[in-house]
């Protein structure tokens, strides 16, 4: 007889997995556009549970942009996501090759 028990799912190992889920990281990827500063690193990993206001803030941070400037991040050089959208739901409906790419820039270029 085989063993069955193999293939029940448990509680305790779906929230495992969401645990280990929601823990990981995500690779995003800021690229500049229009006349925004360009960064020499341009590949950071994020937690998933940060929302987009902290990696604007992240942002803004190392391109020096004062909060008194305007800074639009774009998904895809499609849309602007929400600022209280959380990176990890971002990746998971427009990731790309295990990548999130943000482009940024001062002026409203996309959307």
């Amino acid at each position: 007889m085989s063993d069955s028990s193999s293939l029940v799912t448990t509680d305790e190992n779906i929230e495992t997995t969401l645990e280990s889920k929601a823990n990981a990281k995500v690779t995003l990827l800021l690229k500049a556009a229009g006349d925004a500063p360009i960064l020499k690193n341009k590949k950071f990993l994020v937690e998933r549970s940060r929302t987009v206001a902290s990696v604007t803030d992240f942002l803004r941070k190392m391109t020096k942009i004062d909060a008194s400037e305007s800074l639009f991040l774009y998904v895809n050089q499609a849309f602007a996501p929400t600022l209280d959208t959380e990176i990890g739901c971002v990746f998971d409906c427009f990731g790309t090759e295990g990548k999130l790419i943000f482009h940024y820039c001062k002026t409203q270029a996309w959307g």
